[in-house]
C-alpha cells in the first residue's frame, strides 16, 4: 500500500539579504508586505531546505515528491541533483525521486527548493488586482508506492478519471465510467473498482482499467438542497494477492446541467438560478498560506450567506476547497490566472496551467464551468495572438472535457461585440456601474443592450461590487466614499436589477472576502480591496452580508444595519433592518415603531434625541443596537483620501 509522509515541518528558509530562519509549511514571505500598500512587496527567489530520512521502499517501488502549491515557479533539488522544475503557482505537481535518494537509511537526504515569484513575461499572473504571494504555501508530501500503482506522473492527478452521465430526458438511468491509469502492469495484475452509496453500502463492483457502472433511479447531486455523493474505490492487486498494492477512494456526484439563453441555469432538468460569490483564498497575517481550517471557515460563511455558486478567482484553489464545494452543493466556475494582459511568451504556460486545472479537478461534480481568462483586454497589445490563444484554450477544454462548458470574464471597457467575448460557450462581465462609474441604472441598460444585440448568447455578471469598510459610515452615503452604508445601497439595487433579468446564467458578487492588493491605496487601509462582504480576517460580516443572507438564505434571522455607525448627528436618523422573515417588529427606547418593508429591507426614520436603544424581532430571531446623538459628524467615520494613484492598473 502507498505511504503518505507529510514534510510540512522543519524547513530552513532563506531570503536574500536576510538571515535564515526556521519555518513550517504552509508559508509565504509576503504575508505582511503583500497587504500593506505601496506596490512594493518583495518578489524574487527564496530557498527552502530540509532533510528527511529515506523511507522503506517496496521492491521496485517508487518515491514521489508532491507539492500542492508553490508560488509561482520552482526548481527542486534532492541531494544536490535536480529533481524538476515547475511553472505555475496554483496546481499540484510531482517529481519521481527514487534514484536520487540515499539507499543507506542512516544517511539523511537533503531537499532544496528554489521558489520564485519574481516578475517575468512567461508565467501567469503578472498583472492583476491581487497580490502574487511567493512561497510553499500548500502541503509537501512524500508519496511511496509499490511497483504496481496508480499513475502519479500525469499532470498531478491521482490516476483515476470518473465520468458520471445522466440525461435530462431520463433521470432514472445513469452511468458512471471509471478510467484508471497505472504503471508496471502485467497480465496477472488486477484492477478492482467498487461503487458505494453515501452510507458505505456497496452498490456494484467490476474489474478493469475502464469500467462503467449502470444505476437505476440514481440519487442525484442536486445542489445545495441535496449534494449527494457516491464513493468510487479503485484497488490494484498484484497477481493473486489479497491485499491491494495500491488503493484510493474518490467521491463523485451524478448530475446534468445546461444553460438556457432565455431561462438561465438548469440543474437536473429544473430551473436553478445561480446567485453567489467570488472567492480569494488569502487572509490577514497569513496571506495565501492557509490550512484546511481556514478553507472550512470560508465555506461555512459562504453557506451561511445562502450562495449556491462560487467563482474560484482567479486561479486553481486547494483540493480541500473543491471537496467542500462538492459536499456543500456549490456550482463552481474555476479558472486559470490568464489575466489582464496577453504575454506571447506565456502562451505555453496558459496551456499547461489549464491542462493541470482540468485534469486535477475533472472528478469534482461541483465544477460546471472552466474559465480560460479574466479581463484579458485591459492591455490591448498582441490582439491577434491573444485571440488565437483563446481559441486554442477553448478547444483544449472541450478536448479534455466535453462534459462541461467554457467561459471567460470580460473587463468593463470591453464592448459586447469584442471577438474575445464570443469564443467560449458562455460569457460574463465584470461591471462596477454605480461604483467606478456613476449611475446604478446603467446596469439595467447594459444588460438589456447586450441581450438586444445577442439574444442567443448566455450572459452573466462575474464581478460586481463596491468598497465598504466597517469603520467608515455616512448618513448621506456617496459613490466611492467606502462607507458600509453605500456598499449596502449598491447591493440593494443590484439584487433588484438581477431580479429584473432572470435569464442571466449566473451572478457572482465581487467579493465574498476582502483581499490583499498591494498596489491599491484608496485611503483608510492601503494594500486592500474592500469589496468583500466579510473582512480580510473573517471577523466582521458587513451589512451587505446580511442583505444577501436576507435574499438568499432560508435560516430565519434579523439584523439591524449600521450597528457600527453609533455616533450620529441630526434631528432624526434612519433605522434599517434586513431579514428573510415576512414581518419584523421594532421598538426604540421601548416604544413600538412602524417599519416600511421593501425586498427584505425594513426601514423607518425616528427622532434622534440622546441615546437610542433599538430592538427588533422576527419570529424567534431578534437583534438590538445602540446609537448616540452627537453634535457634529464623527471624523473617524470618514475615509482619508489618498493622494497616490489608487487604481491597481
Amino acid at each position: 500500500m502507498r505511504q503518505m509522509i507529510n514534510l510540512n515541518q522543519g524547513w530552513r528558509f532563506t531570503k536574500p539579504g536576510d538571515k535564515a530562519i526556521d519555518v513550517n509549511l504552509p508559508h509565504t514571505w509576503n504575508a505582511y508586505d503583500g497587504a500593506d500598500g505601496g506596490n512594493d512587496y518583495w518578489r524574487g527567489t527564496c530557498i527552502y531546505e530540509r532533510s528527511f530520512d529515506t523511507p522503506e521502499i517496496p521492491e521496485d517501488g517508487e518515491v514521489w515528491l508532491q507539492f500542492d502549491g508553490v508560488g509561482d515557479s520552482c526548481d527542486v533539488e534532492v541531494n544536490g541533483e535536480k529533481a524538476g522544475h515547475h511553472d505555475g503557482g496554483f496546481a499540484t505537481f510531482r517529481f519521481e525521486i527514487t534514484r536520487l535518494l540515499h539507499r543507506d537509511q542512516a544517511a539523511a537526504n537533503t531537499l532544496k527548493v528554489f521558489v520564485d515569484n519574481g516578475k517575468n513575461d512567461r508565467v501567469y499572473p503578472q498583472l492583476a488586482d491581487f497580490t502574487f504571494y511567493g512561497g510553499i504555501y500548500r502541503a509537501v508530501t512524500l508519496v511511496v508506492v509499490p511497483a504496481f500503482h496508480l499513475s502519479l506522473g500525469y499532470l498531478g492527478t491521482n490516476g483515476v478519471k470518473i465520468t458520471p452521465t445522466v440525461l435530462e430526458s431520463n433521470l432514472t438511468e445513469a452511468k458512471i465510467r471509471v478510467e484508471s491509469k497505472t504503471e508496471e502492469m502485467i497480465p496477472t495484475d488486477r484492477i478492482a473498482v467498487r461503487l458505494f452509496e453515501k452510507d458505505g453500502t456497496l452498490i456494484s463492483e467490476a474489474d478493469g482499467a475502464d469500467v462503467t457502472f449502470k444505476l437505476e433511479n440514481p440519487h442525484l447531486w442536486n445542489g445545495v438542497q441535496d449534494p449527494y455523493l457516491y464513493t468510487v474505490e479503485v484497488s490494484l492487486f498484484r497477481g493473486d494477492e489479497d491485499v491491494p498494492a495500491d488503493c484510493i477512494a474518490i467521491k463523485t456526484g451524478i448530475r446534468c446541467f445546461r444553460i438556457d439563453r432565455k431561462q438561465g441555469f438548469f440543474l437536473n432538468g429544473k430551473s436553478y438560478p445561480l446567485h453567489g460569490v467570488s472567492r480569494h483564498q488569502d487572509r490577514r497575517g497569513m496571506g495565501n498560506a492557509i490550512t484546511d481550517l481556514e478553507h472550512d471557515e470560508d465555506m461555512k460563511l459562504i453557506r451561511e450567506v445562502g450562495a449556491n455558486t462560487i467563482r474560484c478567482a482567479h486561479y486553481q484553489q486547494a483540493q480541500h476547497f473543491y471537496d467542500l464545494c462538492d459536499e456543500a452543493g456549490m456550482v463552481v466556475w474555476t479558472e486559470i490566472p490568464y489575466i489582464s494582459q496577453h504575454m506571447p511568451n506565456g502562451r505555453s504556460n496558459t496551456i499547461s496551467q489549464l491542462r493541470e486545472l482540468i485534469a486535477q479537478n475533472y472528478n469534482h461534480p461541483s465544477i460546471c464551468v472552466w474559465g480560460i481568462s479574466n479581463e484579458i483586454t485591459i492591455k490591448k497589445r498582441y490582439r491577434k495572438d491573444m485571440l488565437d490563444n483563446h481559441h486554442v484554450l477553448n478547444d483544449l477544454c472541450h478536448e479534455m472535457d466535453p462534459t462541461r462548458l467554457t467561459a471567460l470574464a470580460c473587463y468593463a471597457t470591453c464592448p459586447p461585440f469584442h471577438p474575445v467575448a464570443h469564443i467560449t460557450d458562455i460569457v460574463s462581465w465584470n461591471l462596477y456601474l454605480g461604483w467606478y462609474i456613476p449611475g446604478f441604472f446603467l446596469n439595467d441598460l447594459w444588460i438589456n443592450f447586450f441581450h438586444f444585440l445577442y439574444p442567443k448568447r448566455a450572459l452573466g455578471f462575474s464581478e460586481y461590487g463596491a468598497e465598504g469598510m466597517p469603520n467608515i459610515h455616512s448618513a448621506h452615503p456617496k459613490r466611492k466614499d467606502q462607507s458600509e452604508e453605500y456598499q449596502a445601497i449598491y447591493h440593494e439595487y443590484m439584487l433588484r436589477c438581477f431580479r429584473r433579468h432572470p435569464w442571466m446564467w449566473a451572478t457572482q458578487v465581487w467579493n465574498m472576502f476582502d483581499f490583499a492588493a498591494d498596489a491599491r491605496d484608496q485611503g483608510g487601509e492601503p494594500g486592500m480591496n474592500h469589496k468583500g462582504l466579510v473582512t480580510y480576517d473573517r471577523k466582521i460580516k458587513k451589512d451587505s452580508f446580511y442583505l444577501y443572507k436576507a435574499w438568499w438564505s432560508q435560516d430565519p434571522f434579523v439584523h439591524i444595519a449600521g450597528k457600527r455607525y453609533v455616533n450620529r448627528c441630526g434631528n432624526e436618523t434612519e433605522i434599517k433592518v434586513y431579514s428573510n422573515q415576512d414581518a419584523v417588529t421594532a421598538t426604540v427606547n421601548g416604544k413600538s415603531v412602524q417599519l416600511r418593508k421593501q425586498d427584505h429591507t425594513f426601514t423607518c426614520n425616528v427622532p434622534l434625541t440622546g441615546d437610542l436603544h433599538v430592538s427588533v424581532q422576527a419570529g424567534a430571531a431578534s437583534d438590538q443596537a445602540d446609537f448616540h446623538k452627537v453634535s457634529k459628524p464623527d471624523p473617524s467615520y470618514k475615509v482619508k483620501p489618498s493622494h497616490k494613484k489608487n487604481n491597481w492598473t
